[in-house]
């Protein structure tokens, strides 16, 4: 009798390696691997080299479960198990493992990109105006309070601050306010000892976009309540 001796079908791995920052991302798709398992054929394990150097032999156990034992050179450091079309983690020193529903695995070191701090957003720089008090404001935009202008002297010394919480104030008869027209603010400065006449300024860019003499009211009035600079 003639016999015939089976080839063993030998299966390639392959590994794709992302790296960002200084950590490295390991993701071997291993399922195929397992093909034959279902005819009953043994199947010898999936080794996979994780991101630290270390090892994964990956089995599969039984319908929908698979089993990851992870080495570092003889010794074991772990053994995930995944059943049922669930996800196994495991971390070791710094090393995360992920052995996923088809056998696949995923390793990443930490202390890379995940772990870095983000640079914080800068607030933008506040806009200088020169009021015709001749007093200075800082229109300050993005910061932990909101919008707020600082009022000061021309030689630095800070008067007081206004912000949409406190957004009036009176300071020798003249006033200064924050005003909410829709999705913008205003600053809006009146002179009340020289009959009420009124200066607009957008938040934004400090631009004079308005003006008004006294009486005039155009739309722009002084708000109730108004108090010291703070």
């Amino acid at each position: 009798m003639r016999s015939t001796r089976r080839t063993p079908r030998r299966t390639t791995l392959r590994t794709a390696a992302v790296v960002v920052g200084a950590a490295a991302v390991l993701a071997v798709p291993v399922g195929s691997a397992f093909a034959d398992s279902s005819a009953g054929a043994p199947v010898a394990p999936v080794i996979v080299r994780l991101a630290d150097g270390a090892v994964a032999k990956v089995y599969k156990t039984g319908p929908n479960r698979f089993e990851a034992d992870i080495f570092a050179g003889s010794t074991k450091l772990d053994t995930l198990v995944s059943r049922g079309g669930g996800v196994a983690y495991g971390r070791t020193d710094g090393l995360r493992v992920v052995l996923q529903p088809n056998g696949g695995v995923t390793s990443w070191m930490e202390g890379g990109e995940k772990s870095r701090p983000k640079p914080k957003a800068q607030a933008p720089a506040p806009v200088r105006v020169v009021m015709p008090d001749g007093r200075i404001a800082k229109l300050v935009d993005g910061a932990a309070g909101g919008e707020r202008a600082v009022i000061s002297l021309r030689g630095g010394e800070v008067l007081g601050t206004i912000d949409l919480r406190h957004p009036s104030a009176v300071h020798d008869g003249w006033t200064y306010e924050l005003v909410r027209d829709g999705e913008r603010v205003k600053f809006v400065v009146i002179d009340g000892r020289g009959g009420g006449s009124g200066w607009v300024y957008d938040f934004g860019s400090g631009k004079l976009v308005e003006t008004y003499g006294a009486g005039a009211g155009a739309g722009v009035r002084a708000g109730a309540g108004s108090g010291g600079l703070r």
